[in-house]
């Protein structure tokens, strides 16, 4: 199949695709015209490739896992994907703990401006009773 039919099947834009191919996360075959022709398999490697995006992975992650898919029986391959997949996971977690500390940071902040906000309502108030 073309391009755009992969696309059509998969919903991956075409330049998306051609990332992909240009990445090594995706093959193809050339016409002598030079358009690319995919195997009706490259439908489920690029769901495949959409799940590991999902996940958080970079295209770099994922060309050190797909090996793993193109490989099935070879446990070294299988233990480095299950590695690189432990690593991100572990690049996730530290983020979270960055954007709750951030949070917590921001919050503290929201604070305060709420007590001045108050603040400066009481004042407004006194302002504007006569005495």
């Amino acid at each position: 199949m073309r391009i755009g039919e992969l696309s059509r099947r998969t919903g991956v834009s075409p330049r998306s695709l051609r990332y992909y191919e240009e990445q090594g996360l995706l093959s193809s075959s050339r016409s002598d015209a030079g358009q690319r022709h995919y195997s009706d398999a490259e439908v489920n490697r690029v769901a495949l490739i959409r799940q590991l995006f999902d996940a958080g992975m970079s295209s770099r992650v994922i060309a050190t896992v797909l090996p793993c898919v193109d490989l099935p029986g070879d446990l070294g391959v299988a233990e480095e994907t299950y590695t690189a997949m432990m690593r991100e996971r572990d690049r996730i977690d530290a983020d979270i703990a960055q954007l709750i500390e951030e949070r917590d940071a921001l919050d503290a902040l929201m604070q305060i401006n709420s007590r001045h906000r108050a603040e400066l309502s009481r004042t407004s108030d006194q302002v504007a009773q006569p005495a």
